[in-house]
């Protein structure tokens, strides 16, 4: 039972909205940030709006016309937020709200009733076949880093590749979990566990790593490391593509992330079905992989329009 009561100050229930976040669904770093800074500016404002304290029973009394003075806030204010981070932001005070109706019964209906900006998703921007070898083979060419860190990153960028992997799964790997097999069980968004093949590049590639790095790693510890000898963070990764970016001459598109798109827009060129590229990233809904359909097209009608002799 919570601790919380119906009369703590909101403050309060914020905090223990962001503990049972991170403690019991086991939500991301980032995710807890972002929804930790999405409640306090909606709380500030409830505060500043009705110029005075609030305790967790007042926010059963929000009207719909508050919480769109809220956007309005947002999307007006000194730093103002696009649609998509306005829709994040609504998304985050649902949450909230959820868990004061389900843990103290604090409940609120206005709250589902406001609707968010439309937000039309953009196409993924996949690298081609020939720039996805490039940024994997760049690490190793570099005449400043050591041998075990252009591995670290080449192996780093090959899982992101090879296997379609967020940046957070492949640093998310132990010691325990090297040489890799033929398979590899990664955990993903919301706890939702996915078989993944390893292609024999990939176990070679973090096999090449393993030998090289100097460290000497218990199986609990996280596989890839830093200089240092921390765990490898992925604004390391991040920092690492836009230099190789620079190099190669791709554009900004060229993230880490553009990577796992290019391995579903390969895997779908190639003849791969969506329902298997959807259990291969993890989706939750196959809708979000049906984007990948629109690159596909797309790049065939180029083809199309480059050869076809009356294009």
């Amino acid at each position: 039972m919570s601790p919380l009561s119906a009369q703590a100050p909101v403050a309060e229930a914020v905090q223990a909205w962001l503990a049972y976040l991170t403690q019991e669904r086991r939500a991301s770093l980032r995710t807890v940030e972002s929804y930790g800074a999405a409640g306090r500016r909606y709380v500030a404002f409830l505060q500043q709006h009705r110029g005075g304290g609030l305790v967790v029973a007042d926010l059963a009394g929000v009207e719909t016309a508050e919480l769109r003075a809220w956007l309005a806030h947002l999307r007006q204010g000194d730093h103002p937020l696009a649609p998509r981070s306005l829709s994040q932001a609504l998304s985050a005070v649902r949450g909230f709200h959820r868990y004061l109706d389900r843990r103290l019964g604090v409940a609120n209906a206005a709250v589902t009733l406001v609707r968010g900006p439309r937000i039309k998703p953009g196409a993924p921007r996949p690298v081609t076949e020939d720039q996805a070898r490039g940024m994997i083979a760049e690490p190793g060419l570099d005449p400043d880093r050591e041998d075990w860190e252009a591995s670290r990153d080449a192996a780093v960028l090959t899982l992101l590749y090879g296997c379609g992997l967020r940046i957070s799964e492949a640093l998310s790997l132990r010691r325990a979990d090297a040489p890799l097999g033929e398979g590899l069980r990664i955990t993903g968004k919301g706890g939702k566990t996915r078989l993944v093949p390893v292609l024999p590049a990939v176990a070679e590639a973090v096999a090449a790593y393993l030998d090289d790095q100097p460290f000497v790693l218990a199986p609990e510890d996280a596989l890839f490391r830093a200089k240092r000898g921390g765990p490898l963070s992925p604004r390391h990764v991040q920092a690492t593509v836009q230099v190789l970016r620079g190099r190669l001459g791709l554009p900004a598109s060229a993230t880490p992330h553009a990577l796992r798109h290019s391995f579903a827009t390969h895997l779908l060129g190639a003849g791969a079905d969506l329902r298997s590229i959807q259990e291969l990233l993890g989706h939750a809904s196959l809708s979000t992989t049906q984007r990948y359909t629109a690159v596909d097209a797309e790049r065939l009608l180029a083809v199309y329009s480059k050869a076809h002799p009356h294009a």
